[in-house]
């Protein structure tokens, strides 16, 4: 069993490892009066653009045995209302917990953009780039396949900011380790580990189905229990090799769960799914970890 206790990391201290996942809780008001927002270590916001974006056409989720797909298609208000409505929401109502902007472009100018416009928002303590989903290159290769243009990427954020810069990589990349050390070098300060992996399901004729996909774009992320083994092989790799702070992701359900992450180098750990499915565990989390003494 791991102690508990504060986590520094990031230069400030976490009260405790655990996190909501990008994409699982808006950008926190979305889950006032279900959960205590302030007894976790913090939040990652719903993923922010330049402008707005619609995503995709529902059906945008697919439960099966070992998890969810999904593909929502990063949907968000873009970064203007966010700077506007959703931070200074988060600031009036977060005393403790930290709060880290998933950040998402079409372009490596877009992400430069967006961290500029947050850059001065002292709610703001790091910015997770999500270089590992395709939505964010229109549609085509994620910019983490391509270590040359993740490194103009992440540069050009650093450029932008003195915050903590979290890349977020998938653990489909040829050399998870090469890739990392690629973003380590440009001025990445940790990753997170691991986006989701690429599938799809259909509705079969079995099941009195038409064949057709059960999402609307035709494919997505699997998430959930089935991706733990391969978040905590990420994570251990990566810390292991480059040695940086990582945020743990995949499949977290338990204590024992996050135990995994932290055993194989994590600092903190982010909940995704299972917070879809009971959006009060990751406080339950929280609080058993702050329990263990």
């Amino acid at each position: 069993m791991i102690l508990a206790g504060t986590i520094s990391v990031f230069g400030t201290s976490f009260q405790n490892p655990i996190l909501l996942a990008a994409g699982t809780a808006g950008f926190g008001r979305e889950l006032a009066g279900v959960t205590d927002l302030d007894r976790l270590g913090g939040l990652v916001t719903k993923a922010v653009s330049l402008e707005p974006r619609a995503g995709h056409a529902p059906p945008r989720v697919a439960e099966f045995s070992g998890g969810m797909l999904n593909a929502v298609g990063l949907a968000n208000p873009g970064v203007d209302y966010v700077a506007e409505t959703a931070l200074p929401w988060l600031a009036e109502h977060l005393t403790c917990a930290k709060v880290l902007i998933n950040v998402v472009g079409d372009s490596v100018t877009d992400f430069g953009m967006v961290v500029r416009k947050l850059e001065g928002q002292e709610i703001v303590t790091a910015f997770e780039l999500n270089v590992s989903c395709p939505n964010t290159n229109g549609g085509g290769d994620e910019f983490a396949a391509n270590e040359g243009i993740l490194s103009e990427l992440v540069s050009r954020c650093r450029g932008e900011t003195s915050k903590p810069l979290v890349v977020k990589l998938a653990p489909t990349l040829t050399d998870l380790a090469r890739t990392a050390a690629a973003a380590a070098n440009a001025g990445a300060d940790g990753f997170t580990l691991v986006n989701t992996l690429p599938g799809t399901l259909f509705r079969t004729e079995h099941e009195g189905g038409d064949g057709e996909s059960r999402l609307g774009f035709g494919r997505g992320g699997v998430s959930g229990p089935a991706l733990l083994p391969v978040g905590v092989l990420a994570t251990s790799t990566v810390s292991k090799q480059i040695g940086l702070p990582v945020i743990g992701l995949g499949g977290i359900r338990s204590l024992g769960d996050v135990d995994q992450y932290l055993a194989a180098g994590a600092s903190l750990v982010a909940v995704g799914t299972a917070a879809l499915c009971d959006p009060r565990l990751p406080e339950r989390l929280a609080s058993g970890w702050s329990a263990r003494g």
